[in-house]
């Protein structure tokens, strides 16, 4: 290519070799220094007058520093009257005043996994969160799978320490501190039975007031004004209550209209016809402990942490804790699974923020958390995407998801950009449930690292920087660089 110049950066100056020997041409001489002082100094070894200069500088675990040797190359190049100054710059994101050409690795990564995943068109790709659903999607409409998304979110706990379905009796527990489960300890069918699934429900928004004598008693039991309980109400409460004859003020009473019977019903769209017992049974959930997924009878670290931190309900048989100043309704099971992310648009939130937040809950050993698999992957493969590879816990627990809660077949964890900081290549590859780590060559890894590695597979994705500069300099469309080609 006449008339071009292709200058290295110091972070990848492999790379730059790759793309130059695409071109077949060679890197132009620049020296790249450091005075004393830690300042970084640029010397370009030839005449780039009038002439197209291209900079390769991707990211390193030096940051900063490639960063500002970047802009200082830019300036050195500008005051040498170039003619025009294009930086490709993986993995780099941000907002410039200059046109940007963005481009993407999906077509390479899918051509990979025609040719090099066993049955790939059974295969189902997915979404370690929700900030990567648009790329998982997008994959997926290029191969025609199906994909699936993963969410995790922090356990709370309740009011006592438990869910409130197992505080039934907590209103028989009133002045004495005496436990009462005559009338609460029924079995789900028999508290079914008595539900008419067609009558309306009244639901007291108060406890009902009976005659009190002079000697303070209170349902048959002396009262104790000193010492104060929180009430709370939970479904077997209420049947109770009924079960005791005890009855509400009438304004006090909200009457829920049940369904209509299904001969009155209004007839339903197609649509709504199609979400069926067998699509929910695709929404499976586990639990995750310090980023791994344990069994559901394994001890929480909340209720570990809480029971040396809380005072003890007087009276309360099952030892559970009471949290001061804590507002009942944000702590009680039903607020628990209204409690949405503060994103919920699909693809919306800052993603990266999103990421670190969550790998560093999973570092806390006093932290719990539930994490949901949406979609069908038992004995398939799995292939969960991402934009890059930095830590590697929300990683992990994807895989781990999929095998041991989904039943997943194999697993393929894909990305762009290998960073593998905090040693994360290494915990990936001592994870049993990850069969393969697929990255592309934009971020330098050492050697000894990939050596050491038996499940790395790292894409050259010269050809399409390469590919990128010869079109941007013969004034062509780089639009033909998006599209998915059959092999």
């Amino acid at each position: 290519m006449r008339r071009v110049k292709i200058f290295s950066g110091s972070s990848h100056p492999l790379l730059v070799d790759a793309i130059c020997e695409r071109l077949g041409t060679q890197a132009a001489k620049c020296e790249l220094t450091k005075f004393s002082n830690g300042e970084t100094s640029v010397k370009l070894g030839t005449s780039i007058r009038d002439q197209d200069v291209f900079i390769v500088q991707s990211g390193s675990d030096r940051v900063n520093d490639s960063l500002m040797e970047l802009l200082i190359m830019v300036s050195a190049c500008k005051g040498s009257s170039a003619k025009s100054i294009t930086v490709q710059a993986p993995p780099t994101q941000g907002f410039f005043g200059k046109p940007v050409d963005n481009l993407y690795a999906e077509p390479l990564i899918a051509r990979w996994i025609r040719n090099n995943v066993v049955g790939w068109k059974e295969a189902v790709v997915v979404s370690k969160n929700p900030g990567g659903s648009k790329r998982v999607t997008s994959l997926a409409d290029a191969l025609k799978l199906s994909f699936g998304i993963i969410t995790t979110d922090r356990r709370r706990t309740t009011m006592c320490g438990s869910s409130l379905w197992d505080m039934s009796g907590f209103l028989d527990t009133l002045g004495d501190g005496t436990y009462d489960s005559s009338h609460v300890q029924r079995s789900e069918k028999q508290t079914e039975a008595i539900i008419d699934p067609t009558a309306d429900i009244e639901l007291s928004r108060s406890l009902p007031q009976q005659s009190s004598s002079s000697n303070g008693l209170i349902n048959g039991h002396p009262s104790s004004p000193s010492i104060p309980h929180r009430q709370a109400i939970g479904p077997n409460s209420l049947l109770s209550l009924q079960r005791a004859g005890l009855e509400s003020p009438p304004h006090a009473r909200t009457r829920i209209p049940r369904s209509a019977p299904p001969d009155e019903r209004e007839p339903q769209t197609d649509a709504a016809d199609e979400y069926t017992d067998e699509r929910a049974s695709e929404v499976i959930t586990g639990r995750l402990v310090q980023g791994h997924i344990v069994d559901d009878n394994h001890p929480s670290p909340v209720l570990s942490t809480m029971s040396g931190s809380v005072a003890t309900l007087p009276g309360d048989m099952n030892g559970s804790a009471l949290v001061d100043d804590q507002d009942p309704m944000s702590s009680s099971f039903m607020s628990h699974l209204s409690t949405v992310p503060s994103h919920t648009t699909v693809g919306g939130g800052n993603a990266a923020a999103e990421s670190d937040d969550e790998e560093e809950s999973f570092k806390n050993p006093e932290l719990e958390h539930t994490i949901t698999l949406v979609g069908n992957v038992k004995d398939r493969t799995v292939v969960i995407m991402d934009d890059l590879i930095d830590q590697c816990g929300s990683w992990i627990a994807a895989a781990e998801t999929v095998v041991k809660k989904g039943g997943a077949q194999k697993v393929y964890c894909i990305a762009t950009h290998g960073l593998f900081g905090y040693n994360s290549l290494e915990k990936m590859e001592a994870c049993e449930c990850i069969d393969v780590i697929v990255v592309t060559n934009t971020y330098p890894i050492s050697a000894e690292r990939i050596k050491a590695s038996r499940k790395l597979v790292i894409l050259d994705i010269s050809y399409l920087l390469a590919e990128a500069i010869r079109r941007n300099h013969n004034g062509e469309s780089i639009s033909q660089l998006f599209q998915h080609y059959a092999d």
